[in-house]
């Protein structure tokens, strides 16, 4: 495998909870300095403070990815305190949950724009800088939901991580062969944060999920894997290896994959994945 870590620096948007966290905390194990910028400054800031009291490098950032100033200011600052940025992982994300009819089309404006124009912000500060010098790794942080079609009480986060997906696989025909590094994370279900502040626009509402043959994973798990799968110079990394099966056979006839999620659904399958309570202390 390939040093992607150590001696290197790292910048992580969405970083105070959930999935950022937990990989700016595994960076730092591998040996990255790592700024920790989100939103939330007192989350990032706490982040941090976990990985300066294990011995590593982390600096926290107050960033808003929906604001080309504020996430231009964040990369300043993390270069200021870090030197070059090596790895910049793009992870800051919102949710929401009810009828495609009941979405406001500002709802579909806020999504869009952190989860997706976020990432095209940041890629418009890095990519001139990594293409300049030729090297550096992008990291973008997509969904089951954008793979394929199961959240129907979520649409404008599922198209949202489809473009991310699109985003990410041809960036990486773009700009693997002029030296730079390209990854996707896509994350099946995974215990987060990110439905704390989920809003809600329809009342009795499924949250439907990506199967129920899937099982919950931890934050730290999907850390691991990310990092791994970076390490070995992969670019698709989902959390569940299980998914190939459900792609091919979406691939197979996307009209009788569709309608078996409506017959599911109809019958009261709404996907949930399995949980291992006593990993979660349930």
């Amino acid at each position: 495998m390939v040093e992607i870590f150590k001696g290197k620096s790292a910048l992580v948007f969405g970083a105070a909870q959930g999935i950022g966290r937990a990989v700016v905390r595994e960076f730092a194990k591998r040996g990255a300095r790592v700024a920790v910028a989100d939103l939330d400054f007192a989350g990032a800031e706490e982040a941090a403070a976990l990985i300066r009291e294990a011995g590593g490098e982390a600096i926290a950032l107050k960033c808003n990815v929906m604001q080309s100033d504020s996430l231009a200011q964040a990369a300043a600052a993390a270069e200021a305190a870090l030197g070059e940025i090596d790895i910049v992982m793009n992870n800051a994300g919102i949710i929401q949950s009810g009828n495609p009819e009941d979405f406001p089309f500002s709802e579909w404006e806020r999504t869009i724009g952190c989860n997706l124009m976020g990432m095209v912000r940041s890629v418009e500060i890095f990519l001139p800088k990594m293409l300049k010098r030729g090297h550096g790794y992008i990291v973008n942080t997509a969904s089951f939901a954008g793979l394929y079609p199961y959240a129907a009480n979520r649409i404008p986060y599922a198209v949202s991580k489809a473009g991310v997906i699109n985003l990410s696989e041809n960036l990486a025909i773009y700009a693997i062969p002029r030296g730079l590094k390209i990854s996707c994370l896509i994350p099946g279900p995974v215990m987060t944060g990110i439905a704390n502040n989920m809003k809600i626009f329809s009342d009795d509402v499924a949250m439907r999920g990506p199967g129920k043959h899937l099982w919950l994973k931890t934050a730290e798990e999907t850390a691991i894997i990310l990092a791994d799968g970076m390490e070995a110079g992969r670019i698709i990394i989902p959390t569940h290896g299980e998914v190939r099966e459900t792609l091919l056979e979406w691939a197979a006839s996307p009209d009788d994959f569709i309608r078996k999620q409506i017959v599911a659904f109809a019958a009261g399958d709404i996907g949930q994945p399995q949980i291992d309570r006593a990993k979660f202390g349930l």
